[in-house]
C-alpha cells in the first residue's frame, strides 16, 4: 500500500472491496488432484460402500483402469472443456492453486495429452495448475508381472519428452503392493529427478510397503495417502516431506507430521481434494476423524501451519510464492461471507466464499457468479 500511495495521487481509479465483518484468507491450495480425466466411477463407489476393496475392483478391470479407458477415448477438446468446469467449481470454493496429475493414460499418447490439456487449462483459467506426470499410476494387464519393463518404457519413451517439453513439474508413482515396488519407485523417481523433475509418491495406502521411508530417503517434495505408513517412516518424513490429505487419515500420521519441524520446505499435514467432487476441498477437512481434524482445521486460525494454504503450497514447492498473506507473495486472496474461518468446515458442501482475488485481480464474485473468471 505504501508503494501504491506513493505512485498514485488518486486512488479512486482502483476498485475498493469492503470486507468489513468478513474473514480474509489466503487462497486455498489443493495439492493433490486428478482433474483431467474421462468418465466417472459412481457404480464402483457403490461397490466400495458394500465392502469391495480397492484392489479387488482394480484387479477386475475397474478403478484406475476404468478411467484409463474413458480418458484414452476422450478428445483433447472434451478433456479441456471438462477441466474448465472443474476449475470453475474449485474457484467458487476458494481454490487458487491446484495440482493436476496425469496417470489415466498409461501410454505415451494419452499421458502427453493429459499434460497438454493441463497446460491449456493453466493458460485459459485464472487458477494456477501445477502439472504432475504420473504415468506409473497402475499396471496395465499386459504389463502384469513385467512392471520393470513398464518402468523402462516410461524412462525411455515418456519421461524424456515430458522433461524436455516442460510438460510437468513433478513425477509421481503409486508405490504399493501389487502395483510398483519400492525399488521400482526409487528407480523411476531417481531418473526423473536427473531429468529435471521433482519427486512425489503415492505410498503405503493399502499395506505398509516402505513408501514413507523411500520418500524421506530421496527427498520427495510430498508423499500422499500413507494410511499404513510405519512410525519410523513418518518420523523420517517429518524432517522434509509433506503429506497432503487425500483420504480419511489415521490419527497417528496426522499428529506425527503436525509435530514435525516447521519451515517453508515442509508442508506437514496439507489437504487435497483428490477424487472428491472438484471444489469440495473442505469436505476433506470435515470428514477427517478426531485428532486429524484438529491438525487440519485449527491452523486456519493463523500462523505458518495452515492445512489448506501454506502446507498445500509447500507440497507443491510453492511456499515462497503462495499460501499466506505476506509481502512479496502473489495476491491470492479469498473473502468469506462470514466473520471467521470456522464457518468453512461447519458448512459441509456449501461454499462460504464470497470473492476470490487471483494475482491481485477479482476473478470470482458470488453475487455476479458467471460473470467473472477474468
Amino acid at each position: 500500500m505504501a508503494d501504491l500511495k506513493a505512485s498514485s495521487k488518486d486512488l479512486s481509479q482502483f476498485e475498493t472491496i469492503d470486507a468489513s465483518g468478513k474473514a480474509v484468507l489466503p487462497g486455498f491450495v489443493d495439492s493433490h488432484t486428478h482433474l483431467v480425466f474421462g468418465g466417472y466411477r459412481a457404480e464402483e463407489y457403490a461397490w466400495r460402500l458394500m465392502g469391495d476393496s480397492y484392489m479387488d475392483i482394480l484387479q477386475r478391470g475397474g478403478g484406475i483402469l476404468s478411467t484409463v479407458r474413458a480418458t484414452r477415448s476422450a478428445s483433447r477438446e472434451e478433456l479441456t472443456e471438462a477441466g474448465l468446469k472443474r476449475l470453475d467449481s474449485m474457484l467458487s470454493f476458494g481454490v487458487t492453486t491446484v495440482e493436476g496429475k496425469s496417470g489415466y493414460g498409461l501410454d505415451r499418447e494419452t499421458e502427453i495429452k493429459q499434460l497438454e490439456v493441463m497446460a491449456d487449462l493453466n493458460r485459459l483459467h485464472p487458477l494456477d495448475v501445477v502439472p504432475t506426470f504420473m504415468g506409473a499410476h497402475a499396471v496395465l494387464p499386459e504389463y502384469k508381472g513385467r512392471e520393470d519393463d513398464y518402468i523402462d518404457f516410461l524412462l525411455k519413451e515418456v519421461v524424456p519428452e515430458v522433461a524436455s517439453r516442460r510438460l510437468a513439474e513433478f513425477c509421481d508413482i503409486f508405490c504399493e503392493k501389487n502395483v510398483f515396488s519400492v525399488e521400482q519407485s526409487r528407480r523411476l523417481l531417481t531418473n526423473a529427478v536427473e531429468s529435471g523433475l521433482k519427486s512425489k509418491l503415492h505410498a503405503d495406502e493399502i499395506v505398509r510397503l516402505g513408501g514413507a521411508e523411500l520418500a524421506a530417503e530421496i527427498g520427495a517434495v510430498s508423499a500422499d495417502h500413507l494410511l499404513h505408513a510405519s512410525d519410523e517412516g513418518l518420523h523420517a518424513m517429518a524432517e522434509a516431506v509433506s503429506w497432503p490429505l487425500c483420504c480419511r487419515p489415521r490419527l497417528q500420521p496426522a499428529r506425527a507430521l503436525r509435530e514435525g519441524p516447521e519451515d517453508d520446505r515442509c508442508g506437514r499435514c496439507g489437504c487435497a481434494g483428490h477424487r472428491f467432487q472438484p471444489g469440495q476441498l473442505l469436505f476433506g477437512v470435515h470428514s477427517a476423524g478426531g485428532g486429524a481434524r484438529s491438525a487440519l482445521c485449527e491452523p486456519l486460525a493463523g500462523g505458518n501451519r495452515t492445512a489448506l494454504t501454506l502446507n498445500g503450497a509447500a507440497a507443491l514447492a510453492r511456499a515462497q510464492v503462495v499460501g499466506s498473506l505476506d509481502p512479496a507473495k502473489q495476491g491470492d486472496v479469498i473473502i468469506l461471507e462470514n466473520p471467521s474461518y470456522r464457518f468453512n468446515p461447519y458448512h459441509l458442501g456449501v461454499s462460504t466464499v464470497e470473492k476470490v482475488i487471483k494475482r491481485g485481480t477479482l476473478v470470482f464474485d458470488k453475487r455476479r457468479q458467471g460473470e467473472c473468471r477474468c
